[in-house]
């Protein structure tokens, strides 16, 4: 019958143009006149999962858009792995700087360019391509396997947290691989540990009934976006650290053997200064830049607004100012317990003479973490360091990936971040990418994996 290396070079062909098809819906999930194209793409995905061999697929409603989930469990002796990625993707605008429409797929230098390419399609793909190719090829294998494919993940996933509350049975595993994340860059491994958790809130600071002249009234009442400004300079000291009360209280403190993995990291501060076009850095002071951007907490204004935004000078003063704020949270911070502190915080400093509003926003995410020598980290550097010829670093990522904390918190499993994209790949903006020979490199990661699973104990 042939190895499965024989198997993927074989039909190479033909995964291209599935890929192209998928690539093809536009299962965008936060605009809801593509709700239908994310139920499309599920079906698809549903379809494809099939011809894998999966058992049991079906696409089940959650509220919201929909997940699909198959199995494969014929080995009672075997670890159980759950494979997750998602088929939404983010909207495509702003269309005029695609160099060719986000849901045309077009090949050039040996690239995918559309929206989803690299975040998640061609990733989560990769990963049922290599289980077909381990089940076509040898009639078995080597774990048993659990899919779980969702189309609201760009949008955080609001419905998962139940919905996996009352799949728990169904979804019980062992391990997860996760096909949504990416690699350091096409040359170098990276094993992900970590994912800070988010909160965010609304502030609004609402004066004077009006917007009113700022010379008749200029000096006796509180301007709002002064206001607004004295909020928000409150809430970091001027070398950047957050002077919220009990901000830092619940902080994990990074163990010693893990800081000295992020150590190994190479880092080149010129470097980073000239990437972004600065003459100097600024963070929270003892710490460097990797774990002011890992393994540390953040408050940032993520917009702010008010009064007069045209062209020339309106002497008014404007009677309301608004901003929104995020925090990215590390272990063991609380979601919610640090809004509680963030809102206590700007009601505390609120000033006189104005009205302050605070909206809490519903989505948030717990911070994620996996021991660095877990044995699906173990496996994973193994394949890595085949595929790559060399040892990979161990990283955490500063942003979110809500799934991870979800399926941790609720199934009591760690997800192994195992995917193929890099931070070049446009995710999220116009020509976005994926390298062809990372897509297969992916498929071939994914059936190596698996055979490095069949033995661990979890």
């Amino acid at each position: 019958m042939g190895s499965w290396e024989d198997y993927l070079a074989y039909n190479e062909k033909q995964y291209l143009e599935e890929l192209i098809d998928f690539l093809k819906i536009p299962s965008i999930s936060s605009l809801s006149e593509h709700a239908s194209d994310v139920a499309a793409a599920a079906d698809w995905v549903a379809t494809r999962m099939e011809r894998a061999g999966m058992d049991g697929v079906r696409v089940m409603p959650t509220g919201g858009h929909p997940v699909v989930y198959g199995e494969w469990l014929r080995s009672s002796d075997k670890p159980t792995v759950m494979i997750y990625g998602h088929f939404d993707t983010q909207p495509a605008d702003p269309l005029d700087l695609w160099t060719t429409p986000p849901f045309e797929p077009t090949i050039r230098d040996k690239r995918v360019y559309a929206r989803g390419a690299s975040d998640d399609k061609g990733n989560m793909l990769a990963a049922i391509i290599g289980v077909e190719a381990l089940l076509k090829s040898q009639e078995n294998l080597p774990v048993n396997i659990k899919m779980f494919f969702e189309g609201q993940e760009e949008i955080l996933s609001p419905q998962l947290p139940d919905f996996i509350n009352t799949q728990r049975d169904l979804l019980s595993c062992d391990l997860i691989l996760s096909a949504d994340g990416g690699q350091w860059d096409r040359e170098q491994p990276n094993i992900i540990l970590g994912l800070r958790g988010s909160s965010a809130l609304q502030i609004d600071v609402q004066g004077a009934n009006r917007d009113v002249h700022s010379g008749a009234y200029g000096g006796a009442i509180h301007n709002p976006i002064h206001a607004l400004t004295e909020i928000v300079g409150s809430m970091h000291s001027t070398d950047g650290r957050i002077l919220v009360k009990g901000f830092y209280d619940m902080v994990k403190q990074t163990a010693d053997e893990e800081k000295r993995l992020y150590e190994a990291v190479p880092y080149d501060e010129s470097e980073f200064k000239n990437k972004l076009k600065l003459d100097d850095l600024h963070g929270e002071p003892g710490y460097s830049t990797y774990e002011r951007l890992w393994v540390r907490p953040t408050v940032e204004v993520n917009g702010i607004w008010g009064g007069f935004q045209g062209e020339g000078t309106k002497t008014v003063i404007p009677n309301q100012a608004h901003a929104k704020i995020s925090c990215r949270l590390v272990p063991d911070q609380d979601p919610e317990k640090i809004l509680e502190l963030v809102i206590s915080h700007i009601e505390n400093y609120a000033p006189k003479g104005v009205k302050v509003t605070i909206q809490p926003f519903k989505s948030t995410a717990d911070p994620y973490l996996i021991p660095h020598d877990h044995p699906g980290n173990q496996a994973a550097h193994t394949v890595h360091k085949a595929l790559y010829g060399k040892d990979p670093y161990y990283t955490r990522v500063g942003g979110s990936v809500p799934i991870c904390s979800i399926l941790q918190k609720t199934l009591g499993v760690h997800t192994v971040i195992f995917a193929f994209g890099t931070s070049e790949n446009n995710v999220h903006a116009p020509d976005e990418f994926f390298d062809l020979e990372d897509f297969a490199l992916a498929q071939k990661a994914y059936a190596m994996i698996l055979n490095e699973l069949s033995d661990r104990i979890f």
